[in-house]
């Protein structure tokens, strides 16, 4: 699949393009475009970070923006609206929400990879209301409803 994107007004064109770090990844790393200045996450804080671009999904897809496993593990910093969307008919530019969950602050520097971005196809339902729901062996069971996870 092809990807059409662009570079935002006042980006940095030295920032590569969101690459696949392993021939077998399904997320590219999307780098953060901070103008060169780090922005400071206090624990508990939130920052939109700007990548410095901008794309045109295709109809029929999304891109889905995901955290990196590393920076959740290693400092406690994820993105805030998990993962975040990116409609086929958006094409303004291209931020992460970070939030820092851990308990030291934690700099965001120019050019670090700060998240990664899916590409995945979309379905879109027609919604109908109905008189009953089909039945299920789980039927109305909600949290917990399955176990507990060590039996």
């Amino acid at each position: 699949m092809r990807l059409e994107v662009m570079r935002a007004e006042g980006a940095d064109p030295d920032l590569p393009l969101p690459d696949y770090a392993t021939t077998g990844a399904a997320g590219a790393d999307l780098r953060a475009d901070t103008g060169g200045v780090a922005v400071a996450l206090a624990p508990g804080a939130r920052a939109l970070i700007q990548t410095g671009l901008r794309v045109a999904v295709p109809e029929g897809y999304e891109m889905q923006v995901r955290p990196r496993s590393g920076l959740a593990l290693k400092h406690g910093v994820t993105v805030a609206n998990a993962p975040g969307t990116v409609d086929s008919d958006y094409r303004g530019p291209l931020g992460v929400i970070l939030i820092n969950l851990g308990d030291a602050p934690f700099e965001v520097t120019h050019g670090m990879r700060i998240a990664q971005a899916v590409v995945a196809p979309v379905v879109q339902a027609t919604w109908e209301v109905g008189e009953t729901l089909p039945d299920t062996a789980r039927g109305a069971g909600g949290f917990g409803s399955t176990g507990t996870g060590d039996e």
